[in-house]
């Protein structure tokens, strides 16, 4: 498993938190670092690019000589990032591409700017086998404002247009399901049906990293040989889990369990 994404100093979230899920899930994870951030659960205090040749070249020393089942990718900060990794991911013709379109953190800081939003829609998302956006990010992408969950099937829709085999649009952002209940609704969509997932909505500030988390569990059960609806069924529930089971680390937004989601019972456990 190879994230390509950005690196959280917290480790709640980015290139932390996938390798975290990825040892969970039993699979070997590697990397190919877009960014190094300095950030906590408080937000992001600084940004500091890793050139996209380098981030190139890091994509070639792991391909190239140990291969890979899938592939997810996270941060991409500029349009040459987006653009630099969907040339690699044709290059070595991954299948199993898992993109997270990351586009702004949990404190509100921008983590990719306009040319990269635009790269997205041209570049790696017809190269993905499923797209991750979360409501923000589905507005962006498919150029709608979503309010209810058939809002959410049209953007699921125009989204695989761009090219994408499917499309998760994740629900927590909704508008119309945190003001009236206690659930949360995804909707997938893989150019012949929608299938909608529903869970959970825990009361809790501490979901750093719950977007990371979902696509790393999806990219890692792809990479196991499951198909896109199991592995999107499964990964909802080891983030349900991870969510349900959160802890408080630090003075903002802590992050989810992901060692929950692998213990019986899903008792807690903390670092």
């Amino acid at each position: 498993m190879l994230s390509v994404a950005g690196s959280d100093s917290g480790g709640g979230a980015g290139i932390q938190a996938d390798l975290r899920v990825f040892s969970l899930l039993g699979v070997w994870g590697m990397s190919a670092i877009t960014a190094v951030t300095a950030q906590n659960s408080m937000g992001v205090q600084h940004v500091q690019l890793v050139p996209p040749a380098v981030v190139s070249m890091q994509m070639d020393s792991v391909l190239d000589d140990i291969g890979q089942d899938a592939v997810k990718s996270g941060m991409l900060p500029s349009r040459e990032h987006v653009e630099t990794v969907a040339r690699k991911l044709v290059e070595y013709a991954v299948k199993n591409v898992v993109v997270d379109p990351v586009m702004v953190a949990k404190g509100g800081a921008a983590l990719c700017d306009e040319g990269a939003r635009q790269a997205f829609r041209t570049s790696l998302i017809p190269v993905a086998l499923v797209v991750t956006p979360n409501v923000p990010e589905a507005e962006v992408l498919s150029l709608i404002t979503i309010r209810t969950v058939n809002d959410m099937r049209e953007a699921a829709h125009r989204i695989h247009s761009l090219g994408a085999q499917a499309v998760l649009v994740k629900g927590g952002h909704l508008r119309e399901q945190s003001a009236h209940d206690s659930s949360i609704t995804d909707v997938l969509y893989d150019g012949t049906q929608f299938t909608e997932f529903s869970g959970v909505r825990y009361n809790t500030k501490n979901t750093h990293g719950t977007g990371c988390t979902l696509s790393s569990a999806i990219a890692a059960y792809l990479a196991k040989g499951h198909g896109i609806h199991d592995a999107v069924a499964k990964a909802r529930r080891f983030v349900e889990k991870a969510v349900q089971y959160s802890f408080p680390l630090g003075k903002g937004h802590g992050p989810t369990n992901a060692w929950a989601a692998t213990t019986r019972g899903g008792e807690r456990r903390e670092p």
